[in-house]
């Protein structure tokens, strides 16, 4: 059976006539005929009572009407929701970030739902070594990274940029300062992430490099529980600001300036430079390029 036949059987049901139904469709009524002959050739069953006037449908004929008018709903329906992929009423994109970069991600987001309400944007877990590869692979159609990928046919864009800061409560003797330096910090209980991390790494190599000691007294797994633990006093942290901004802004937290720790971070949307993109994902693409265009301009 095909979507064709089914069409003109349904024409012959619902009109009653041969003739009607060529008209209805266009078409020749030899042509609605010959429709008809192979589907009952195909099914081995007479659908439409011959002898009768009024193009009585056999009992074969109206158990497929009602299975074919199903599926032609089905047909309508997935036409439907082909086109609005193209139109972006609909689709997902898949993007791979960790919990430092994903702060980053969201005001692209935002900007992406302004232009594309109905796009489920999706943000998985990645582990930023793994964010390129999955992306080459088209396991995820965009990554967020501060570095640029080693695999090839990946392109980037700088959707932002952040610096590492040392995160202290309002209590804590360094609060009033503004630039403490790397061996005042080792001196202190540090908080830090226990997942690695290319950051992470950085600071514990210039630290080695330094030959200076790093007292890290506890380790999380998240960002929120280590900046909830230098809060309430445990320790003493080194995020990215962007991660605090929240807690920076309402007194919860103050970030100094480390001098020897200038580790400014470009944030990158990591894509395929070549292969299919979905319609929603060229269109983040295209929002992307827009922000990181005014993200140049405002520096």
């Amino acid at each position: 059976m095909n979507i064709a036949e089914l069409q003109v059987f349904l024409a012959i049901a619902s009109e009653r006539s041969f003739s009607k139904a060529a008209g209805k469709l266009h078409r020749t009524q030899s042509a609605v005929s010959q429709a008809l002959k192979r589907l009952e050739d195909q099914l081995g069953e007479r659908l439409v009572d011959r002898s009768s006037k009024d193009g009585r449908l056999t009992e074969a004929g109206r158990v497929l009407r009602d299975y074919a008018e199903r599926l032609m709903r089905l047909a309508d329906e997935a036409e439907t929701a082909v086109h609005e992929l193209r139109d972006l009423q609909r689709g997902r994109v898949l993007i791979g970030a960790n919990e430092s970069t994903v702060h980053s991600l969201i005001p692209l987001i935002v900007s992406f739902h302004e232009q594309c309400p109905a796009v489920h944007v999706d943000v998985r877990r990645a582990h930023a070594r793994q964010v390129g590869a999955e992306v080459a692979t088209g396991s995820l159609d965009f990554g967020i990274l501060t570095f640029r990928p080693a695999e090839a046919g990946l392109g980037t864009i700088v959707i932002d940029e952040d610096d590492l800061v040392l995160l202290v409560p309002p209590a804590h003797p360094f609060a009033k300062r503004r630039v403490v330096h790397m061996a005042e910090v080792g001196r202190q209980p540090i908080v830090a992430h226990n997942d690695p991390s290319p950051a992470r790494d950085r600071v514990l190599r210039i630290y080695e490099q330094r030959h200076e000691e790093l007292n890290i007294r506890v380790s999380l797994p998240s960002l929120d529980a280590i900046k909830r633990a230098v809060e309430m006093g445990l320790g003493i942290a080194v995020l990215p600001r962007r991660c605090a901004l929240a807690e920076l802004s309402r007194g919860e937290l103050v970030a100094l300036r480390i001098p020897e720790l200038r580790l400014r971070r470009q944030l990158r949307l990591v894509y395929r430079k070549t292969g299919e993109h979905s319609h929603a994902a060229h269109e983040f693409l295209r929002v992307a390029h827009e922000v990181a265009g005014a993200h140049e301009h405002d520096r």
